[in-house]
């Protein structure tokens, strides 16, 4: 069983959203480890803070079949499919690695290719699998989160 990753964040109404969120993804994949949560500023657009936090799970669900899941929690948790693309979410869920799938097949990239760039999506998956290998960097995410700007791209870690 594959492994999986996934970001999740919300910037309207983030604390109720990703509770809904972190407790729909624990009852479809028992024994789903989530990271620690943090703040983070809007990127792409100018809007609220963002609250964000990664998941880990294994599935024998296949990609597609993962995504039809995560789009139901996205829906449950009030997102519309037809949302602009840079705009506040209720709910974000994108799937960052799915064992060491390398793919470039839409709608599903992986590894994801913004993985490496954002601090919301690599800081919280370094808290939870630090000594994982990116399966095209060939460095853990713990390296490339020591190696990344961390300054440039500030998370403040949430109690929770």
């Amino acid at each position: 069983m594959p492994a999986v990753y996934v970001a999740a964040g919300s910037n309207i109404e983030p604390e109720r959203y990703l509770a809904r969120a972190v407790a729909a993804l624990g009852r479809e994949f028992p024994g789903s480890r989530f990271s620690p949560w943090y703040r983070n500023r809007a990127a792409g657009f100018d809007g609220d803070d963002f609250i964000n936090l990664v998941a880990g799970f294994d599935t024998v669900l296949d990609p597609p079949a993962l995504l039809e899941r995560l789009h139901a929690i996205e829906a449950q948790c009030g997102r519309e499919r037809d949302a602009p693309r840079w705009a506040p979410r209720s709910m974000d869920l994108d799937v960052l690695l799915y064992g060491e799938l390398v793919c470039v097949s839409p709608p599903l990239t992986l590894p994801r290719p913004d993985l490496l760039k954002r601090a919301y999506m690599l800081g919280p998956l370094a808290d939870l699998a630090p000594d994982l290998k990116h399966p095209t960097a060939g460095k853990t995410i713990g390296e490339l989160w020591r190696e990344f700007d961390q300054a440039a791209h500030p998370l403040v870690r949430l109690r929770r």
